[in-house]
């Protein structure tokens, strides 16, 4: 018997204007003890079904068909949630208790307001009817199932004192405190690094096996479905149209909705040149103002940036008036070099200082030492020059010559602002031409990341995630840039979404001869569209080389942890989640010699081990230079 059942649910949304159905009959079931992953685009309708489940559905949403059957092994009862009262006492019951939660963003999901103990007791003080003393000490026990390194200290913490992977823990803790029988978690890894991933996917197959629950894993990563599922349904705008066993998803799919989903996963194994294959493709128009000659300032090939041992010490306020203040080394000793037309990935885990090196770049921060030259049109020896000596004119040059994307398409764009006002800002900010040549500009952007010019009226809440990011990437492109930094760019969207994004993104850098600084903590995704890689951790970079040699044949054990932590799609290349050491892979005091850096030190420099493949391995220095 299934402990969860959904029959012929349909599930309505009413507007101002209109009706829209956002589950359309759909069928699937839960098996006892098992994993079933619910895997489909944004807006698929796959959380509206969680929340159907958990009876908490928008005040628009109404369920006008089916039935959510819940068979609860603890009393053996059968339940149709559907008839339920969302707000009645059956309800409620079942809601955190039987059936636990996880959501995609923890820190969404969290109170800043109170502690992590008060918040995950709080459920055992409302189903459990613990008092306040035995709530603690079950909250403590839970801490310490979903290891948590001190389970005491984090009772009194409050959500923003923790990691992203500590909240997600945090998390998971409050939606097991019950010991449900069913556990819905939604996009629980989304937001997070590949080898906290790794850790959350090994943590929930072990609490599974041991509370004995059932998952409905809601995710749109082909990578983590073969890793943690045993059933998979494929859900397309409301539909069911695929499921079954997980082997036959992925060696036989018939749909081809799937087919073409899997096909726009990245993947290590991928051919030199071959594409990903989104869902609708973006062919970019190209002519006119974007694509005139440029001027040439160098030959492809060519350094147009030098990163010189780097460096950045944040202070932090101390916790007392008697305290002096705490200094954080965000970069320490960061150097490499960016070729003009190449795309150069920067990959590591949040706080490795991946997103700090490339503010350092743009100058938007200034570094404590080190310093950043750029090519700029030969005016120094060499053509590159100093950013930190530009002023005037020259700055306003050289801020015309490097851009940025950003990670989150929303946050990044005015809402007050529509897609015309925020394209024309750049022209205006730089008076670089007139109305009548900015206005043909703005329409050529629009075709060239593949929008409708008749869109230019709208603001950013009417588009979806990756419509505005490519939103982003036009902006970025209106002074005619030489130099792209992408701040994890794709990390917010789906696969299908995602592959269109950077098969674009491939496509503006072969047609307007762009150089590319791609920041991102998926290895897999970098292995796509960068040619080299630089790896960082803990404000250094551990190993910098070609894609293929980083890839195929990785130095340094930061970087194969990282590797390791990656959930391919495939069944061939599972996780081994016993092999995962993601908290030790990242403490430079845990490498293993000659990689272990010297405490006191000055800052390590990179070692050639091979031709162009430079790790970060003091002892090997040391040898040579004795």
């Amino acid at each position: 018997m299934s402990i969860l059942s959904i029959q012929d649910l349909t599930v309505d949304f009413k507007s101002m204007e209109g009706g829209l159905r956002a589950v359309d009959h759909a069928s699937f079931s839960i098996a006892p003890g098992r994993t079933t992953a619910l895997v489909g685009e944004s807006g698929s309708g796959k959380t509206v079904i969680s929340q159907a489940i958990m009876g908490i559905l928008p005040e628009a949403a109404q369920i006008t068909n089916g039935k959510i059957l819940f068979n609860d092994p603890a009393d053996g009862v059968e339940t149709d949630i559907a008839k339920l009262d969302p707000g009645g006492r059956r309800m409620r019951d079942l809601r955190g208790n039987r059936i636990g939660i996880v959501f995609q963003e923890p820190m969404t999901s969290l109170s800043p307001l109170h502690t992590v103990g008060d918040q995950i007791g709080e459920a055992a003080r409302l189903h459990l009817g613990l008092t306040g003393k035995q709530a603690r000490a079950a909250t403590r026990d839970m801490l310490r199932l979903v290891q948590f390194p001190d389970p005491e200290r984090a009772l009194d913490t409050y959500p923003f004192e923790l990691s992203g992977g500590l909240r997600q823990r945090a998390v998971i803790a409050m939606a097991l405190i019950c010991r449900p029988a069913l556990l819905i978690a939604d996009e629980p890894t989304t937001a997070l690094d590949v080898t906290i991933q790794a850790e959350i996917l090994r943590l929930m197959n072990q609490l599974q096996s041991e509370l004995d629950m059932s998952i409905l894993l809601i995710t749109h990563d082909f990578g983590v479905v073969a890793n943690m599922a045993e059933e998979v349904v494929v859900i397309y705008r409301g539909r069911i149209m695929e499921s079954g066993p997980v082997d036959e998803i992925f060696r036989d799919p018939q749909h081809p909705y799937l087919k073409a989903l899997l096909h726009a996963v990245p993947r290590f194994d991928m051919e030199p040149g071959e594409r990903l294959a989104p869902l609708r493709e973006i062919k970019p128009e190209t002519g006119g103002h974007l694509m005139k000659p440029r001027e040439e300032t160098g030959s492809r090939g060519a350094p147009i940036i030098e990163v010189d041992r780097l460096s950045k010490n944040f202070m932090l306020r101390s916790g007392g008036m008697f305290q002096p203040p705490r200094m954080v080394k965000a970069l320490n000793g960061v150097s490499f070099t960016v070729k003009r037309g190449e795309c150069l990935g920067l990959v590591g885990e949040s706080g490795s200082g991946k997103t700090t090196t490339a503010m350092a770049m743009l100058h938007a921060i200034r570094p404590s030492s080190g310093q950043i030259r750029y090519d700029m049109n030969g005016e120094a020896v060499g053509g590159l020059r100093d950013i930190s000596t530009l002023q005037g004119e020259d700055l306003m040059a050289f801020r015309r010559k490097i851009q940025v994307v950003f990670q989150d398409p929303f946050s990044s764009l005015n809402p007050r602002m529509t897609i015309y006002d925020i394209l024309s800002e750049p022209y205006i900010i730089h008076k670089s031409c007139n109305v009548a040549e900015r206005n043909e500009r703005i329409a050529e952007l629009m075709r060239l990341v593949g929008l409708d010019e008749k869109h230019l009226g709208r603001y950013p809440h009417s588009f979806s995630g990756g419509q505005r990011q490519r939103i982003g990437i036009a902006r970025a492109l209106a002074l005619g840039p030489e130099v792209i930094l992408c701040d994890e760019p794709v990390s917010a969207l789906d696969v299908s979404v995602q592959a269109q994004i950077l098969n674009l993104l491939k496509d503006l850098q072969d047609k307007l001869g762009l150089t590319y600084v791609f920041v991102s903590h998926n290895l897999a995704v970098v292995d796509y569209i960068a040619d080299r890689i630089a790896v960082m951790c803990r404000g250094m970079v551990v190993e910098l080389a070609d894609k293929s040699a980083l890839i195929r044949d990785p130095r340094h054990p930061y970087t194969q942890a990282l590797l390791e932590a990656v959930p391919e799609p495939s069944l061939d290349h599972l996780l081994d989640f016993d092999a995962l050491s993601a908290g030790r892979a990242s403490d430079p005091q845990a490498w293993p010699e000659p990689f272990r850096p010297r405490p006191d030190g000055p800052a390590p420099e990179l070692t050639e081990v091979a031709p162009d493949h430079f790790v970060l391995a003091p002892g090997l220095t040391e040898a040579a230079a004795a």
